[in-house]
C-alpha cells in the first residue's frame, strides 16, 4: 500500500471504499499498470465483500474476516484515505475538497459513494448497531451469542439476513417490522408464508404491523418503543431498515441526476466527461431491463470493474444484467429485473420450489427463482426474448442437474 503522493494529484481519484471501489482498482489495473490511484473512503477497512458481513462468515466456521478483502490494497501506486469524507467537488479545476479542507486533484473521478443506512430515533448507545459495514459486524460479533437477545428492527433484505445469522449463532432474536406478512414486499403472497413460516420454526420472534418509533437505555437493558405504545427489553438492537443512496456530492456538483439516482450512460460515464459512477448511486441504461438503480452485490462488482477499465480508457459498454440473491435457512433465491408482488404472476412450480414470473402491462418483467436451480443466463436470456404468448413461459427455464 503506497504512501500519499506529495503533490496531492492523482490519475484516478474514487470517492467511496466499498466494492464498487474495490472492483473499480481491478479494473483500472487491468487497463492502465500503474496510473497513480488514490481511494478516499469514510471507512476504516480496505474494500472488502459485504455480503459475507451478514452471510458467510455467521455460517462457514473456515471461512474468516481476512477472505473478505477485495484485494485492491496489493495492487501498486495505490494510495488510501480512511475515516475521510469529501466536502465538495469543483469541477473545473478537477478537484475534491476534503473534511480537513486539503484539496486533492483528479484527472478522472469515479462516484462510488453507495448508500447511507438508515435508522430511528434515540441517543448513540454502543449496542445500537446501524448495521451496514465491517465494524458493525464486528461489533454485533461481539455482542451476540451465549443466549443474549437482539432486537432486529427491519424485515427487509439486509433485516431479514442478519435475523437469520444470529439465530444460528446462539441468540435470540426478535425482529420488527412494518409489513403485516415478513416479506410481502418482495416476495408474493404464495411464497411469504413458507418465508415467514421458516423464520418461526427456527426460533426467531416476529413482531408484525408495527413500527419501531424510538429506543432508549434502562440499565442493562434497551428498550424500543413500537408506534401503538408497546414496548420490547432486549440486550442489543440492530437497525437493518436499508439506505438511500448518497447523491449529495453529485447533486451539489450538479451532475445530472434522475431521481435518487446519479445519470450516466452506459459506458458508466456521468454529464461531466472526467467523472463516472457505478454501484448503488448509478442509474445506468440496462440492455434487458432499461433505465435502472440497483443496490445489490453482483452490480457493484460488475459495474464497479467494467467502470474502472473504462476510466482507463476500455470505452466498453457495461453490458450485464445483474442478479440479486439470498440464502436464508433452507432458501435459496434469485431474482433479475422487477419483483413486485403488486404485479400480476405466473407460477412455474418445480418439484422443490417455484420459478415466478413477474408481468407489467402483459409483458414481462421480472423473475423470481425460489429453491430452484437453474442457469440465470437462461434467465437473462428470457428476459431479453420473452415469448410471445405468457403461458409458453411456463416450464421455459430448465433446471440444472
Amino acid at each position: 500500500m503506497s504512501q500519499l503522493q506529495n503533490n496531492n494529484s492523482y490519475e484516478y481519484v474514487i470517492v467511496g471504499g466499498g466494492m464498487v471501489a474495490g472492483y473499480a482498482v481491478k479494473g483500472i489495473r487491468q487497463e492502465d499498470t500503474d496510473g497513480s490511484i488514490l481511494l478516499v473512503s469514510k471507512d476504516a477497512d480496505v474494500p472488502y465483500e459485504r455480503p459475507a458481513l451478514s452471510k458467510k462468515l455467521w455460517l462457514d466456521d473456515e471461512f474468516t474476516e481476512e477472505d473478505i478483502r477485495v484485494g485492491a490494497e496489493d495492487y501498486p501506486n495505490v494510495s488510501f484515505k480512511f475515516n475521510t469524507t469529501v466536502n465538495k467537488i469543483d469541477r473545473e479545476n478537477k478537484s475534491i475538497q476534503l473534511g480537513d479542507d486539503s484539496v486533492v486533484y483528479y484527472n478522472k473521478l469515479l462516484l462510488a459513494t453507495g448508500g447511507e443506512p438508515l435508522t430511528i430515533d434515540g441517543a448513540d448507545d454502543n449496542h445500537v448497531i446501524v448495521f451496514r459495514d465491517w465494524s458493525d459486524y464486528r461489533k454485533l460479533r461481539q455482542f451476540s451469542g451465549n443466549n443474549r437477545h437482539v432486537i432486529l428492527i427491519g424485515g427487509g433484505y439486509i433485516g431479514s439476513e442478519i435475523a437469520a445469522a444470529l439465530a444460528q449463532n446462539d441468540t435470540q432474536v426478535t425482529m420488527v417490522y412494518l409489513e403485516n406478512t415478513l416479506g410481502e414486499n418482495q416476495f408474493p403472497e404464495e411464497i411469504t408464508a413458507e418465508y415467514e413460516g421458516t423464520f418461526k420454526k427456527n426460533g426467531v420472534e416476529l413482531i408484525s404491523g408495527k413500527k419501531a418509533e424510538s429506543y432508549q437505555r434502562d440499565g442493562e437493558q434497551l428498550v424500543v418503543t413500537l408506534d401503538d405504545g408497546s414496548q420490547i427489553k432486549g440486550d442489543t438492537i440492530v437497525v437493518g431498515l436499508g439506505v438511500s443512496p448518497r447523491i449529495e456530492l453529485a447533486k451539489a456538483s450538479r451532475l445530472k441526476l434522475d431521481g435518487d439516482g446519479v445519470e450516466v450512460d452506459e459506458y458508466l460515464q456521468t454529464s461531466d466527461s472526467a467523472i463516472w459512477s457505478a454501484g448503488d448511486i448509478a442509474y445506468y441504461p440496462d440492455k434487458i431491463l432499461g433505465y435502472q438503480r440497483i443496490e445489490h452485490v453482483d452490480h457493484a462488482r460488475n459495474s464497479g470493474e467494467q467502470v474502472g477499465r473504462n476510466m482507463a480508457g476500455a470505452h466498453e459498454a457495461y453490458t450485464h444484467t445483474p442478479y440479486f440473491y439470498s440464502n436464508i435457512f433452507n432458501i435459496s433465491w434469485q431474482a433479475i429485473g422487477t419483483m413486485d408482488p403488486t404485479l400480476p404472476q405466473i407460477f412455474d412450480k418445480r418439484e422443490n420450489g417455484t420459478i415466478v414470473y413477474f408481468l407489467k402491462d402483459d409483458q414481462l418483467v421480472g423473475v423470481l427463482v425460489w429453491n430452484v436451480n437453474v442457469d440465470l443466463d437462461d434467465v437473462r436470456n428470457l428476459l431479453a426474448n420473452p415469448p410471445a404468448d405468457n403461458d409458453q413461459l411456463l416450464g421455459s427455464i430448465k433446471e440444472k442437474a
